[in-house]
């Protein structure tokens, strides 16, 4: 509320300079109208939006037919998870040697074989729990307000800049690409930590399986491959700061009796 409050006042103290005279009165308006659309989003709107995203991505992604091992063994691993506070799931691998994972507000979640080559199923698993707690914990609906508020503030900058006009006119990829890399607050990280972790136990895993995936990404990260550490690189660059996730994790697993010494064998 407070970022757009701030792109009304700015639109006011513009006119009062005489600025707007050579501004696009109607792309100013339509900003406005998109601040004010942002802070009152619904869930629909949000999964729509990122329903149609998805499409698109997906039809330019490379996706692992249903007959395929990496298919089968996310169907398997997956089995019963059906949707997240109502909203239905759907699972898709996508074919890349990138390590990474995403759940979107629409109820897709995409695993990138690159994750499957490295993780064991129930470290597989902690990654989806954690991207799901993203989505059942609104912070995904709030990444697409920010978004779409983000493009409101530039509609309303693109005074003489058509640079900034062609940007915010990208609308429905540039909103989607904005909210699946996201980069989540300690906060929020820590919340979809503790959804993630206690998604495990509800399935009957052990919660360290979470330490371990963090740990091998952090590994692969600081290989003496390059390939590697760009393979990695999109995971780490949305999920900072794993290291003092790791901790906390740890500490809570130990607490609760799943680890008994001081490092995570």
């Amino acid at each position: 509320m407070k970022r757009i409050l701030l792109f009304l006042t700015v639109a006011l103290m513009t006119t009062s300079c005489g600025i707007l005279a050579n501004m696009d009165a109607n792309r100013v308006a339509t900003g406005a109208a998109k601040a004010l659309q942002a802070a009152s989003i619904t869930d629909a709107q949000v999964q729509s939006y990122m329903r149609q995203y998805i499409a698109q991505l997906d039809a330019k992604s490379k996706i692992s037919p249903a007959t395929s091992t990496y298919s089968k063994r996310l169907a398997n691993l997956t089995k019963g998870l059906t949707d997240v506070d109502g909203v239905p799931l759907n699972f898709k691998v996508y074919v890349t040697n990138q390590v990474n994972a995403f759940a979107c507000a629409d109820g897709s979640v995409r695993v990138y074989s690159g994750m499957l080559d490295l993780l064991t199923d129930d470290e597989v698993l902690g990654v989806i729990g954690h991207e799901i707690g993203h989505v059942a914990l609104k912070h995904s609906k709030k990444e697409v307000q920010n978004a779409y508020l983000t493009s409101a503030i530039l509609d309303g900058l693109a005074a003489t800049s058509s640079t900034i006009a062609v940007i915010t006119d990208s609308q429905l990829g540039a909103l989607g690409e904005a909210a699946l890399n996201a980069k989540y607050s300690k906060k929020q990280e820590n919340e979809a930590d503790d959804y993630g972790y206690e998604f495990l136990k509800a399935h009957g895993k052990n919660p360290t399986a979470m330490i371990k995936s963090f740990q091998k990404m952090l590994a692969l990260k600081s290989s003496s491959s390059s390939s590697n550490s760009s393979a990695v690189n999109t995971l780490l660059s949305s999920h900072p700061d794993l290291e003092t996730r790791i901790a906390r994790i740890t500490k809570k697993a130990m607490a609760d009796g799943y680890i008994t010494g001081q490092q995570v064998q």
